[in-house]
């Protein structure tokens, strides 16, 4: 029986669906290293993942979970902001995955926030290839968060439904600053066959 589940099992479950071994994937905030684990795994040895965080701590945790599970040479990971992950990724990625917030176990004064966020997630939506989907997992419980999950759903509000769907998963009942999940997906391109 399905269950209704969190906004990470939501972007999960879309990864999932989303990867087949030889994708390239991103993980635009490394964290703890669980997620880029997960996307190498479905990504596959022909496949690749790219992998960025500010903080030496989230880079070096995931170094050593990718190598517990012997997934190293699958990812690359990448000591500076999401905002730049258009100098080391190029086009035709098939998932980019953001988890905003702090690192967990970590600094809370670190945090993702609004303007770095958006300069990414207007990289992801270019580098997308059709078809590929980002998944942003937002956390309105703290001030920040709920500067960026308005801003987001301003942002990604405005984007045409020509070029990209996007979906917003919150549980109406949760309470005030429960995780949401956003997905966009990039438009599969129109056919140029002409019907009779």
């Amino acid at each position: 029986m399905y269950e209704l589940r969190s906004a990470r099992f939501l972007a999960q479950e879309m990864r999932e669906k989303i990867l087949v071994p030889g994708d390239t994937a991103v993980d635009a905030t490394l964290g703890n290293g669980y997620d880029a684990c997960d996307l190498a795994r479905l990504v596959g040895p022909s496949g690749h993942v790219y992998g960025f965080d500010i903080q030496e701590k989230a880079i070096h945790s995931t170094r050593e979970r990718l190598t517990s599970a012997g997934l190293q040479d699958r990812c690359t990971l990448i000591l500076s902001g999401h905002e730049h992950m258009r100098e080391y990724v190029s086009p035709g990625v098939s998932l980019i995955a953001f988890n905003l917030g702090w690192l967990p176990g970590g600094d809370k004064q670190i945090t993702t926030c609004w303007e770095t966020t958006h300069a990414a997630l207007e990289s992801a939506l270019m580098l997308l290839k059709p078809g590929g989907v980002c998944t942003v997992c937002v956390y309105p419980g703290h001030d920040e968060g709920s500067r960026e999950r308005d801003e987001l759903i301003r942002f990604l509000s405005l984007l045409r439904p020509q070029q990209y769907n996007v979906l917003e998963q919150r549980f109406l009942n949760a309470g005030t600053g429960a995780p949401e999940c956003l997905v966009i997906q990039k438009q599969l391109a129109l056919s140029s066959c002409a019907g009779t």
